[in-house]
């Protein structure tokens, strides 16, 4: 890693509504991540060390203002030296014995960074780091030894470049993946240090997902609509856009809700966004099915945010209400035809929803990976407008490995109060056992009072449910229906109790009870309802021997306890299991793989501390101390696999 240390990337610029998307390419002042590694003794350039006035040096080609060199004695010499031929500024650094070194004297700056031991001085980072900061060097030469090919001293660099370009932008800013998507490597940062953390964090995920750990840095604008135009380009010249798709509903920066159209977009507005797509897209002589996403602001003022030149994992809305199938088009593009259709042959025609079937528990942070097998599967195509596409089946694996998507559920109506129907229906009909799954939070999105208006962004859900997603709140009517279903489920119970095999039972229970007098217990409170031998029968997701039951119901799984009258009053003399003091303990909140161990035992640890970082299906998580104390025990290292509830660390 020795060389110089540059970094490269682009930062895009917003775009306003009317102006042409505009797009910065920065060198080294703006941009993360690769490190570029430059030879110092290039045969090229260098013919022979000894006579470096030979080689000329044209003033017209801009480099570098100013270079820390990160070392000492000769090499760091022969480092300003050059510099100085090049007209660029340096800066030493020097442990407190080196102060008067010849290196030291040689530079235009120089900075103490420690005593003698080279511990303290030449690999002391932190120190070297505050120089970089307090100079405002541009670039930092190694040099050989010491930190020249120290990975970690490279990603403290490029971290504090991030830090540099997120404050001449402004925050908030948005820290993304450049090759990335669905919301891996992408962080939100208010501040440096969550600048420093979003860098470290979204660069391994890119990594992991992409393989390419290069990110960008853009102005992040809070409380937005996220909206897209699908675009078709052929190898002739012609584009066109087919219409937009309405993709605010967002956890984690990563769709869950989509729809076709947009019910905000009025038609000019629509035309004004398709129609610079468009431009975007010839201007690149771009060819396929692609998407350019804007966000669009209350006043339907709208900002380029990316171009996505692949499939998007919602285009079937797309293909609904235009009846196109995007994926024959992209097929007769690359082998050469031109399109098929005229921008006056795209219409909109009817009203498309699309729900991100994740396995996935939505009672944490919205939707925390599930991994397990689908002992139960099936789709409610039986169903009008509905279209499911998904790759599994009945014993089907879900696992840490990949993106935990079941499905893509996709309702089509003449508007969008059918589509929205329609997909309550199939939500209600989606049978999915063996794993959780997100449909509860669906369900609530879908026949919320502000989605149904329209009245939605970004921040839906962290507006909607500020303290977390808690499933459906049950009206009173709601309550009482739910009871009536525990009920009956018991009372059938305890009648097929009394029979086996068409013979009865020795009768534990009197076989003409009429009315059952039974106390459930629903949200830690006990409710008292009189149940009869007669009615419908119901099906539950699970029933205990003690009495517990689960009970799917609009959309969200009820935990109840029900025992007969006698048996609750019997209940109340049982010892009831004491809570665990989870304070002082971390365990894992979902099944992944640890990718780094921020602690070891004896560190003194701050409430909010990142302990470690758990990758689970290409996100990683950063968990957090609970509580200021000393870590006791740590229970797992980088590269474990564990399982969700696996302790991890003990504090005392």
């Amino acid at each position: 890693m020795a060389g110089l240390w540059v970094r490269t990337a682009s930062l895009v610029a917003a775009g306003r509504r009317g102006r042409w998307p505009q797009q910065q390419q920065l060198i080294l002042s703006a941009a993360l991540r690769t490190l570029k590694h430059v030879p110092h003794y290039s045969r090229k350039h260098l013919m022979v060390s000894r006579n470096l006035g030979s080689v000329g040096y044209d003033p017209n080609e801009k480099t570098f203002d100013k270079i820390l060199v990160a070392n000492r004695g000769e090499i760091a010499c022969r480092v300003i030296k050059t510099c100085k031929k090049m007209g660029i500024k340096t800066v030493a650094i020097h442990s407190d014995v080196d102060a008067t070194s010849v290196h030291v004297k040689m530079a235009d700056e120089a900075v103490c960074v420690g005593p003698a031991p080279t511990t303290k001085s030449y690999l002391n980072m932190d120190a070297i780091m505050e120089a970089i900061k307090k100079t405002r060097a541009q670039a930092v030469h190694p040099g050989y030894g010491f930190l020249s090919e120290n990975k970690e001293f490279a990603r403290c660099l490029d971290a504090e470049e991030a830090v540099r370009i997120a404050r001449e932008i402004g925050y908030p800013v948005m820290i993304k993946a450049s090759a990335g998507g669905g919301g891996k490597g992408m962080r939100i940062a208010w501040d440096d240090e969550e600048t420093r953390d979003g860098f470290r964090l979204s660069s391994q995920e890119a990594a992991s997902s992409f393989g390419d750990d290069r990110l960008l840095i853009e102005k992040f604008i809070d409380n937005p609509r996220h909206i897209e135009i699908q675009v078709l380009g052929d190898k002739h010249g012609n584009a066109l856009w087919l219409n937009e798709r309405e993709c605010s509903i967002q956890r984690r920066n990563q769709k869950v809700v989509e729809e076709a159209p947009s019910i905000f977009l009025d038609a000019e507005t629509r035309r004004a966004m398709g129609e610079q797509a468009v431009a975007l897209a010839k201007a690149v002589k771009y060819s396929s099915a692609g998407t350019v996403e804007f966000l669009v602001d209350s006043k339907k003022n709208f900002y380029f945010l990316e171009m996505n030149t692949r499939l998007q994992v919602e285009h079937p809305v797309t293909e609904c209400i235009t009846g196109l199938d995007l994926v024959q088009e992209m097929i007769r593009v690359a082998k050469g035809y031109p399109l098929r259709h005229k921008q006056a042959d795209i219409s909109i025609n009817g009203w498309a929803v699309e729900c991100r079937v994740y396995a996935e528990d939505p009672y944490k942070s919205f939707g925390l990976p599930s991994i397990g097998r689908l002992s139960q599967y099936q789709e409610p195509l039986h169903l009008p407008g509905v279209r499911i596409d998904s790759g599994i089946q009945p014993g089907s694996d879900i696992s840490i490995y990949y993106d935990p998507m079941i499905s893509k559920l996709i309702t089509y109506g003449s508007d969008r109060t059918e589509a929205l129907k329609r997909m309550e229906d199939a939500l209600d009909n989606y049978v999915i056992r063996g794993v959780t799954h997100n449909i509860a939070l669906l369900r609530e999105v879908i026949i919320n009072s502000r989605f149904v208006k329209g009245d939605i962004s970004t921040k839906f859900l962290s507006d909607v449910y500020p303290d977390g997603f808690k499933g459906h709140m049950l009206t009173k009517s709601e309550k009482n229906q739910l009871l009536a279903i525990a009920s009956s489920l018991f009372v059938a119970f305890q009648l097929r109790a009394q029979h086996f095999q068409e013979h009865s039972r020795v009768p534990v229970i009197k076989p003409d009870i009429a009315n059952w007098e039974l106390s459930i217990k629903l949200h830690d409170k006990v409710h008292t309802v009189v149940a009869s031998n007669s009615g419908s029968t119901f099906s539950c997701l699970s029933r205990e021997a003690g009495g517990s039951m689960n009970i799917q119901f609009l959309g969200t799984v009820y935990k109840m306890h029900i025992l007969t009258k006698l048996a609750a009053e019997l209940n109340k003399f049982m010892l009831e299991k004491v809570a665990e003091d989870t304070s002082s303990v971390l365990y894992s909140p979902m099944p992944g793989v640890v990718v780094a161990v921020s602690v070891k035992p004896g560190d003194m640890v701050a409430e909010g501390q990142e302990i470690c970082v758990i990758e689970a299906m290409k996100m990683q998580n950063s968990m957090t101390a609970g509580k200021t104390g000393t870590v006791k025990s740590v229970h797992c290292r980088a590269g474990d696999t564990v399982g969700e509830g696996d302790l991890l660390v003990e504090l005392e």
